[in-house]
């Protein structure tokens, strides 16, 4: 189909003359069906409406539309080209000449808009069919994020519960060796002062001790006594104490903890002991050894100091 019958086409269906020459231009003068494709994928473009300019060496339709063009003879060429050497012109050149009467524009006005509605509900089905698809696109993306943040919310309930059930405990097991400690002191005072409190069932269940007869009776020397717990009284940073008893063989990390967890120590706040007399900075060594053998049994004064 030539140029001039597709803009007539064109603007036969009632297409704006300044959009159907654009169509025509950008889609090579290809035909019909490629500038109704244009015109309804370009027919939202926010320049559409504005007056077509061709570019400069015809840009858009590429060498082979200059070159058709530049090729493409004249009316009076091809009327002279056509006619005889009597002057006479080919009956069948002349009729395809002749122009389309009303009837067949009519005719044909009404196939190509036949053709556009069937172009415009294919157009609008696979549009249709694009947003379904990205819908469900969008739903997946919106279950998986939720999925994600349902899993981080999971993890973090997860880790404040093992946390508390860590702080709680930790505070029995401190409140615990309180308890302890409140008990042999009790029963200490007991046999110190002798009266004050009852005997406890262990110390009536240990042998008295035999009263010695007379300076020249002969007998074993005393054993000196094992002590399998250690009173510690801990200085903290602000000048207050706390006092805590442990096992002779637990390491001096354990009276670490225990200031770090009932001391009010700063968060973030990195100390170690000191022993005053004598002076003695314990190392990270020192805090695996046991109580015993760092010579902390049966009793002993640390202090708290900044690394």
């Amino acid at each position: 189909m030539a140029e001039l019958t597709t803009l007539e086409s064109l603007l036969e269906m009632g297409f704006d003359r300044n959009r159907a020459e654009k169509a025509v231009a950008h889609t090579g003068n290809q035909g019909i069906e490629q500038a109704m494709d244009w015109l309804m994928e370009h027919e939202n473009d926010p320049d559409i409406d504005e007056p077509y300019v061709p570019p400069v060496g015809n840009v858009l339709g590429g060498d082979a539309d200059s070159q058709s063009t530049t090729e493409q003879p004249s009316l009076a060429d091809t009327a002279e080209g056509r006619a005889g050497e009597d002057g006479s012109y080919d009956d069948n050149e002349e009729s395809a000449k002749m122009p389309m009467s009303e009837e067949e524009k009519l005719e044909q006005v009404k196939r190509l808009e036949e053709l556009m509605r069937v172009k415009q509900a294919e157009r609008r089905e696979r549009e249709r069919a694009e947003e379904l698809e990205r819908e469900k696109q969008r739903r997946r993306q919106g279950q998986e994020l939720q999925q994600i943040r349902q899993k981080l919310q999971d993890d973090d309930m997860k880790k404040l519960a093992d946390q508390r059930r860590k702080e709680k405990m930790e505070d029995k097991m401190a409140r615990q060796r309180v308890k302890d400690k409140i008990a042999r002191d009790r029963e200490e005072r007991a046999q110190k002062f002798g009266g004050g409190a009852p005997p406890s069932t262990a110390a009536m269940s240990q042998p008295a001790p035999p009263s010695p007869s007379s300076p020249t009776s002969h007998g074993p020397p005393p054993t000196k006594k094992e002590y399998d717990e250690s009173r510690i009284q801990v200085r903290l940073l602000d000048g207050s104490t706390i006092t805590a008893v442990f096992k002779a063989q637990e390491p001096l990390a354990a009276v670490r903890v225990y200031v770090q967890v009932n001391g009010n120590t700063p968060e973030g706040q990195d100390f170690t002991l000191l022993s005053p007399y004598p002076r003695h900075v314990y190392t990270e060594l020192d805090m695996e050894k046991p109580l015993k053998e760092l010579g902390l049994v049966p009793s002993a004064v640390l202090v708290v100091i900044k690394k």
